[in-house]
Parts: C-alpha cells; structure tokens; sequence
C-alpha cells in the first residue's frame, strides 16, 4: 500500500454529511480545517458539531475533557486558502457538477502537489468531476453514509485517472476514522446505491398500491430483513430532494424504469415535504 499520512484534513461543505465527517476527523485526533462560504456559515458548522459532542457528554460516552480536546483540533474556515497545509481534503457540498468544478479549481490552486482530493458525491461522476484538475491523478471518491459519525461504510471509488497513492491513502484514511471502507469503481451509484435505490423505489410502490401502511411496511422490513430502519423512514433520514436527485442521476445513466423516481415522490418534493429536514415526509416529525 502507498498510502500517504495524514497529519490534516480539510473539510469543505459542513452541511449534515460534511459536519459528520469533520466530527469523525477530530474524534480521530487530526487536525481538521471546516470550511464554508461564510465565517457565519462556518461557524455554525462548529457549533453544531459541539452540540453533537455535547450529547455525546451528557449521554457518558465522552469526557468533558476530551470533547474540549477534540473541539481544539477544528478550525472553522470560510476561505479556501485556510486548507493550504492539509494532506486530504474532503469535498461534501450539493450535488451540482458546475459548483464542484469551480470549487476544486481553487482547492488545486489553494494546496500543495502532493494533497489528496476527495468528492464525497453520491450521484455524480467521480472522473467527471476531476476533470476540472490540472492533476486528475489526485482525486477519488470517499463516499460517507448518514449519519456519517455512526454507519461504519465507507465506499473509496477509484476514478478513471485516480492515481495508486490517492485511492491507497483515501481508503487508509477511512480506516483511521474507525470506518471499514469498500473499494469500487466508478459507476453510477457506486455500490450501495445501486443496489439499494430500485428497493427503496419498491416500498414507495407498495404503499401507493395500498397493500400496507408506511409504518407496517417498515415494521416488516426491520422486522424480516434485519434492516436497522425502514426504507420509507430511510428515504425521510436522507431527504426526500437529495434522493431524488440521485434517481435522476442513476435514471439518466441507466434508462432503466427502477431508477426512476416516483411520482408520490416528485409530489412531495414540490410540495417541500423533504422528510426530517422539514418536519413531514412518509411520517410527521416533531420540530
């Protein structure tokens, strides 16, 4: 393996996935630059990330002396110069191909030649969007799950021109945050997503056929199947307007009717009922 040390990371996007993954980072005792577009921004990256340490207090699963420690490590940021010194940067913003190619031209321009790059993308082409680098060689996919401090997959895509030491130190550095990473190739919806969408897609069909209710027909999932939560409440957790993103881009790749999201589904979306991020999606959630 020719995985380089990481001695700091950088994350830029400290939405619900790139807070995570901040959180993980100085969980794991590295150094850890939180960037966003604004100091605003960026500081309520961190405030949100203590209040999740916080928790982790009150709860005894964590000293007060080492949520201190921990909080010490991040760096709130709202410009990418800040991420000069890091090793690996982890890119976790929305999923728009234009946005990303602007961004990761000024984090190449921004870090050293020898800085790993990462897309934390779940839809979009890895080596699409490291085509907008002047070395493509640096970038791979480090694709977290949500909650990204709590389900243990990492997928590590290896993109058209993603170089040995890339992939080797991306899937090092997953395994550095306690995670246990997957090696794939770069194909729409990775793995996990691939598999898991025409599922999902499935129980949105058995309820609008009417052959169960939404809670009887995750009950039966979690129940039959093992599965830690149900899909319709999974599709709630991930939010009804990033899941369909993702069911147009496997859609788009594919052609194939599985792919494609449901009607109930761009309903609900139009309507903004987003699942929990709004408060009502397949279930009501308290504010």
């Amino acid at each position: 393996m020719s995985a380089r040390e990481i001695n700091k990371v950088g994350v830029v996007g400290l939405g619900t996935m790139g807070a995570g993954i901040a959180q993980l980072c100085i969980q794991a005792g590295v150094p850890t630059v939180a960037c966003e577009n604004t100091p605003e921004l960026a500081e309520r990256g961190r405030a949100g990330i203590q209040k999740q340490l916080d928790k982790a207090v009150e709860k005894g699963k964590l000293s007060a002396e080492d949520r201190d420690a921990q909080l010490a490590l991040l760096e709130p940021a709202s410009d990418v110069a800040a991420l000069a010194g890091c090793d690996l940067v982890i890119e976790a913003i929305f999923e728009n191909l234009e946005v990303k190619h602007d961004l990761f031209r000024r984090i190449e321009a921004a870090v050293g030649p020898d800085t790993v790059l990462a897309t934390n993308t779940s839809a979009l082409s890895v080596t699409e969007i490291a085509a907008a680098l002047a070395d493509p060689s640096r970038m791979v996919g480090m694709h977290f799950f949500n909650p990204a401090p709590v389900l243990p997959l990492v997928e590590i895509v290896r993109a058209d021109k993603s170089s040995a030491v890339a992939f080797d130190t991306a899937y090092a550095f997953a395994e550095k945050l306690g995670k246990d990473p997957i090696a794939c190739g770069d194909t729409p919806g990775f793995v996990v997503n691939r598999i898991l969408i025409p599922v999902l897609n499935d129980a949105i069909k058995v309820l609008d056929e009417g052959v169960a209710s939404a809670e009887d027909i995750d009950k039966g999932m979690r129940l039959g199947t093992n599965w830690p939560i149900g899909p319709l409440a999974l599709i709630d957790l991930i939010g009804i307007d990033v899941y369909v993103h993702v069911c147009d881009a496997l859609w788009e790749a594919f052609r194939e009717p599985r792919f494609a999201p449901p009607p109930t589904l761009v309903r609900m979306l139009k309507s903004g009922r987003l699942g929990r991020k709004s408060g009502s999606g397949f279930f009501e959630y308290a504010s």
